[in-house]
C-alpha cells in the first residue's frame, strides 16, 4: 500500500485508566506480558506494506519516543517517509487537545506527501487485519471514504457507546450512531478506514472553519450526504480498550488460545521493541497455571490466570491470581494479589493482601511500595 499514509490517533479518554496513564498515554499501556498496545497497529501497518506512517503522540510523549523511537522494530526507520511522530497540539479556540486540531496543525505534511490516500485508525482498537481486500474495494468502487466495520455480538454490554454503522438493506451507510445495547448484534465501526487525501484535507479544513466537529468521525458524519462512502465488513478478532475495565478484560482474553493466536500470529507477526533478558526461572516452589509470563522473571510462588511482565519476582508462598503484574514488580513472601494491576516497579511487602474485583481491579501506582 505504497500509495497510503497510515494515520494513527488515539481516541480513548486517558482519565478512564486511573493511575496507569499518569506516566504514559493509553496506547503505551503494557499488554500481553511483553508488548504495548501500540505494537498491534504498527505491526498491521508493516504487515500491510505501509511505507509512510504518522503517529499523533499523546501527552506524556517521552514513553512513546522511548518505545517507538524511529520505528526500527517495525521496519519504519527509513530515510524517506517511514515513521513520523507529531507531538500533541492544542485547539487554539477550545484550549484543549482535539483530533481535528491536531490534523489541522499538520495539514502541510499531507499536502507535501506524495501519497494520495490516507488510512485512519485508532490504536486502542486492537486487531491484526489483512487490509488488502478493503483497499481493493476502495479503489475499485472509487469511494471517497471506505469505512471498516465488524458484526459484533455484545451480550455483556462490553461495547456500550461504541460507534456503529447504520446500514440499509444494500449495506449502504445511512448514518453513524452509538451502540446502546438494544441489539444482540451491531455493526461495530472498527476504523474510519481509507480516504482520499484531498477529501481528508477538505473535511479537516471545513471542520476547523465551521467549528462543527472535534473528531474525524464527527467531520465525516457531517459529510455523509456529500461524499461517496462505502462500508467494508471485517471478521478478525477485535479488542476495544477504552477504560480500565476493558483493558483488564482484554489482557485476560489472551488466555484463550484462539484469541491469542489470532492477535499475535494471524496476518503477520506482532512486532515490538526487543529487550535482552534471561529466561524466566521457576524454582522448586513455583506453581504456574493458565498464565502468560515474559522472560526475566523469578517465580517461587503461585501464579494463576495472570499476565506477568518482564523482571517480576513472585516470592515464596506468594499467590498471584487473576492479576496483571507490570515489569519489575516484587511480590513479597506470603503476599496475596487477586484481581489487581500493579504498575512498573511496584514493591509489595511480605504478607500483604491486595484484592480487587473483576469489574473494579485494585491498581498499584508506578514504583509504589505497599507494606504491611
Amino acid at each position: 500500500m505504497q500509495r497510503c499514509i497510515g494515520v494513527i490517533y488515539e481516541g480513548a479518554n486517558p482519565n478512564l485508566f486511573g493511575s496507569l496513564t499518569d506516566t504514559r498515554p493509553g496506547y503505551m499501556l503494557p499488554f500481553g506480558a511483553r508488548y504495548r498496545i501500540i505494537d498491534f497497529t504498527l505491526s498491521t501497518m508493516t504487515n500491510n506494506d505501509f511505507s509512510n506512517v504518522v503517529l499523533y503522540g499523546s501527552r506524556l510523549i517521552r514513553s512513546t519516543l522511548d518505545h517507538v523511537g524511529n520505528g526500527k522494530p517495525w521496519e519504519l526507520n527509513r530515510r524517506r517517509s517511514g515513521l513520523t511522530i507529531f507531538p500533541p497540539t492544542y485547539d487554539k479556540r477550545l484550549q484543549n487537545l482535539t483530533e481535528i486540531g491536531s490534523y489541522f496543525d499538520t495539514l502541510e505534511y499531507y499536502r507535501n506527501a506524495k501519497e494520495e490516500i490516507v488510512y485512519c485508525t485508532d490504536p486502542m482498537l486492537i486487531q491484526k487485519g489483512d487490509l488488502g481486500s478493503a483497499y481493493d474495494c476502495f479503489l475499485e468502487n472509487g469511494y471517497d471514504i471506505l469505512m471498516l466495520y465488524k458484526k459484533q455480538k455484545d451480550e455483556l454490554g462490553t461495547f456500550l457507546y461504541a460507534n456503529k454503522l447504520i446500514l440499509d438493506e444494500d449495506k449502504n451507510i445511512k448514518n453513524i450512531g452509538s451502540h446502546l445495547g438494544t441489539e444482540e448484534e451491531f455493526n461495530f465501526l472498527t476504523s474510519i478506514g481509507f480516504m482520499k487525501k484531498e477529501v481528508f484535507i477538505r473535511i479537516i479544513l471545513e471542520a476547523a472553519e465551521k467549528g462543527n466537529a472535534t473528531t474525524l468521525i464527527e467531520a465525516v458524519k457531517n459529510n455523509l450526504g456529500n461524499l461517496k462512502i462505502g462500508a467494508f465488513e471485517e471478521e478478525q478478532q477485535t479488542e476495544w480498550i477504552r477504560d480500565l475495565k476493558s483493558y483488564y478484560r482484554s489482557n485476560f482474553d489472551l488466555l484463550n488460545r484462539d484469541i491469542y493466536e489470532d492477535l499475535f500470529y494471524k496476518n503477520g507477526l506482532t512486532l515490538t521493541k526487543s529487550k535482552a533478558m534471561p529466561p524466566t526461572v521457576y524454582n522448586g516452589n513455583a506453581d504456574v497455571s493458565n498464565s502468560l509470563l515474559a522472560n526475566g522473571c523469578i517465580i517461587d510462588g503461585q501464579v494463576e490466570n495472570s499476565i506477568i511482565f518482564r523482571g517480576v519476582h513472585v516470592k515464596k508462598d506468594a499467590i498471584v491470581k487473576n492479576s496483571i503484574i507490570f515489569e519489575s514488580t516484587v511480590v513479597g513472601e506470603g503476599s496475596v494479589v487477586v484481581n489487581s494491576i500493579t504498575d512498573k516497579g511496584v514493591v509489595i511487602g511480605d504478607g500483604v493482601t491486595l484484592v480487587g474485583s473483576a469489574t473494579n481491579p485494585f491498581v498499584a501506582s508506578k514504583n509504589e511500595k505497599i507494606m504491611k
